[in-house]
């Protein structure tokens, strides 16, 4: 089993305080310096664009309950040069990019492009892990660059916006394939009954674009329209690239394969049974170039409410990790109200590790499988530094060499400062 870090880096309030962008960024380095001499050897970092609280005062605010800033990184490539520089082993990735932002898909190539050339260049031989997907949040895409451009897609914004990062995916990853083309080498997308919520949406969407009661398809317009195209350097190694899709739509996971090997995200609320779906299917369509599909291709975001307090006994243990959890989750859902669906909210709070050691060991045994990788989350809705650090170091020290011992009972110990 493989141990990796989700880091959200939010500016929120805790216990009514909320920190300062220094503070939320003096804690992160200390936590990913810390994690590097723990031995752990990714970390996936969260990405947020834009002030949470200006969009409030949209006409349609996405996240309107939201205290504080979502997330302070808006650029992972920034962010890895900093780490890279100030760590020895631990390696970065995105979680995700959002390739409906900040230029689209062909800016977002190039700059993953320049960084893997200069990382060749400085003889760095960490690897930048891009996780990328449309984003969740469309005030986002909206204001830095992708948004409905007519009455019909404003109306029916979810199936176009599908296809929008569809026809971004194939552009991202043919460049990053260092090839050359251009917009009218680009497959065009159709709607089908399959991008609608119910059969009742897709015969409303056939009557006000076909006047019919029910179409076989509908051509999309393309999103991107360019000349002939490449992207600068070339000269960079795919063995520094590892790639993964935030999306658990089939054909957006096929489409991406086809081109080069992509990966999978999945979040704490998807559920077993869509989980081992997508495994079975990667199996067969991951794309030959990245060699056997493993479970570990697939992290697994799990939260971590940890307690190892001396002086407690197993069952007071327990008791403050649940307090914890319960303190934390419920914050996180009241903030998030309208973005996700309550159904998968109860699968999240069930998929989170909650107690003391061997509590938790107990948890993954039961939960996971041998061969999988989860994204630890303990940052979650917690300015504390310390305590982060000291649960980080607790896991490692006690619960991982139990999954992997041959791996982790090898790595530097690591010494509290």
């Amino acid at each position: 089993m493989q141990f990796d870090l989700f880091f959200s880096i939010s500016q929120c309030p805790i216990d009514n305080q909320m920190p300062s962008e220094k503070q939320i960024w003096q804690n992160f380095f200390r936590q990913i310096r810390a994690a590097d001499e723990m031995g752990f050897q990714r970390a996936w970092i969260a990405e947020s664009h834009l002030s949470s609280q200006a969009q409030k005062k949209h006409k349609n605010a996405v996240i309107p309950h939201w205290q504080g800033e979502v997330g302070l990184n808006t650029d992972i490539l920034q962010l890895a040069r900093t780490v890279y520089a100030s760590t020895k082993n631990i390696e970065l990735g995105s979680a995700i990019m959002n390739l409906l932002t900040n230029g689209g898909p062909i800016a977002h190539a190039e700059r993953v492009a320049t960084f893997l050339s200069q990382q060749e260049a400085i003889e760095d031989e960490r690897k930048l892990h891009i996780g990328y997907s449309a984003g969740r949040f469309d005030f986002m895409s909206r204001t830095l660059g992708l948004k409905p451009r007519n009455k019909v897609e404003s109306l029916f914004w979810p199936a176009f916006k599908n296809q929008a990062f569809s026809e971004a995916s194939e552009i991202f990853l043919r460049l990053l394939n260092k090839e050359e083309f251009c917009s009218d080498d680009i497959a065009i997308r159709y709607l089908d009954k399959r991008h609608f919520k119910s059969p009742e949406e897709w015969k409303k969407f056939s009557k006000m674009v076909a006047s019919k009661e029910e179409l076989t398809s509908y051509p999309v317009e393309k999103f991107y329209e360019f000349e002939n195209t490449k992207v600068v350097p070339q000269e960079f190694s795919a063995d520094l690239l590892n790639l993964t899709i935030g999306s658990h739509n089939p054909q957006l996971q096929d489409e991406a394969n086809q081109i080069m090997p992509v990966k999978v995200f999945n979040l704490s609320i998807t559920p077993d049974k869509q989980i081992e779906e997508t495994h079975q299917r990667m199996a067969e369509i991951y794309h030959k170039d990245g060699g056997k599909w493993e479970r570990s291709f697939m992290p697994r975001t799990t939260f971590v409410f940890l307690n190892n307090e001396k002086g407690l006994s197993a069952k007071e243990q327990e008791e403050k990790a649940r307090d914890k959890a319960k303190k934390a989750l419920s914050a996180y859902w009241q903030a998030m109200t309208g973005t996700i669906d309550d159904g998968k909210i109860e699968n999240a709070t069930d998929n989170a590790l909650v107690g003391n050691v061997e509590s938790i060991k107990a948890q993954i045994q039961e939960r996971f499988h041998p061969d999988d990788c989860l994204m630890l989350w303990f940052d979650f809705f917690n300015n504390n530094a310390d305590e982060v650090i000291e649960d980080m170091h607790t896991f490692s020290e006690f619960i991982a060499p139990k999954f992997d011992d041959k791996n982790w009972n090898s790595r530097v110990e690591f010494v509290q400062r």
